[in-house]
């Protein structure tokens, strides 16, 4: 019995690793093209080929292996005592370390990436507050109010969820036009403020909240608001948390709508930026991959710092009434 316990533990955690390992492919793929050296030269066809487009393609960045290379020849130099030597492969090292970093170096010193970076963050911050704000309320009102028609407003909700966002964004960008809000990060910003999922989510997790404890807020005295404020928010915490891990992702990494309602490039949120950093004919790769490194950072430590929250989330909607 151990034995097959263990040999199921074994296949199963063999199957997740393998499984991690493609997930975690792209990602690695990015940073590697991000810091991979430009070209090389190739002895055999006599041609410079560049590292990003080469045939097989690199698993690794060149330029570490290149970089002790060099350090293992400057230390040679240094202890035959060939100063002149050594410095020339000092100075191939720092050009190596250059090289690496060409294309983080070209990213923020000739484009707009702070201004795009800022502008991604606070409007992922504005719209996360707001949601975590106006679907907690919401959350609570389906979960703990009675009133008539409670249940078909909460389908009634959760039924927009079957509508597919693509069929939404012509009479969305009617709406925005008409409210004169083209070219404006409100045209960002309230539109995303109705996200049903976060409704959905909140009421689940607060239909496991004892009654009984808002109830005898209640019985002390204490109004409608101080009992959502202080006792039915603490207790939601983690999911407020996950929630809020979510819409931060899903904002952040919003390419489509902003790429529609914005035309200045003053306005645009970085997933919008990156996009004007590929020409029409010529995409720079390793530029792209520096540009999307950067933005995959936040999420990395977002993803990292509350991690356990994601496990959570998962089982949120497993509550029922």
């Amino acid at each position: 019995m151990e034995l097959r316990r263990a040999s199921s533990n074994f296949i199963t955690y063999t199957v997740l690793v393998v499984w991690a390992i493609i997930s975690l492919l792209p990602l690695y793929w990015v940073f590697t093209t991000a810091l991979q050296l430009s070209e090389y030269h190739d002895e055999t066809t006599g041609q410079v080929i560049s590292y990003v487009e080469s045939e097989p393609p690199k698993l690794y960045p060149m330029g570490i292996p290149k970089y002790f290379e060099e350090w293992g020849k400057a230390r040679d130099a240094e202890a035959a005592g060939d100063v002149a030597q050594a410095e020339h492969y000092r100075e191939r090292m720092d050009m190596i370390v250059e090289d690496t970093f060409s294309g983080f170096k070209t990213l923020f010193a000739g484009t707009n990436i702070w201004r795009w970076f800022f502008n991604s963050a606070y409007i992922a911050i504005v719209v996360t507050l707001g949601i975590l704000l106006l679907d907690t309320m919401a959350g609570y009102v389906l979960a703990k109010k009675r009133f008539p028609g409670r249940n078909f407003i909460f389908w009634l909700i959760i039924a927009t969820m079957m509508i597919p966002g693509q069929i939404t964004l012509v009479p969305l960008f009617m709406m925005v036009g008409k409210l004169n809000l083209m070219n404006t990060h409100w045209a960002l910003i309230l539109p995303d403020l109705s996200m049903v999922f976060g409704v959905f989510l909140m009421r689940q997790y607060m239909l496991s909240i004892p009654t009984e404890l808002i109830e005898a807020a209640r019985i002390d005295g204490a109004s409608e608001w101080k009992t959502f404020w202080k006792i039915v928010v603490p207790l939601a915490k983690p999911a407020l948390a996950t929630l809020g891990i979510f819409t931060f992702m899903s904002v952040w990494n919003s390419f489509l709508w902003p790429i529609i309602v914005l035309d200045n490039a003053d306005l645009y949120t970085l997933p919008v930026g990156l996009k004007t950093l590929q020409d029409q004919n010529l995409a720079i790769f390793k530029l792209l991959m520096s540009g999307a490194a950067v933005a995959a950072v936040p999420m990395i430590i977002v993803f990292i710092a509350f991690q356990r929250y994601f496990i959570r989330g998962l089982t949120l909607g497993g509550v029922k009434e």
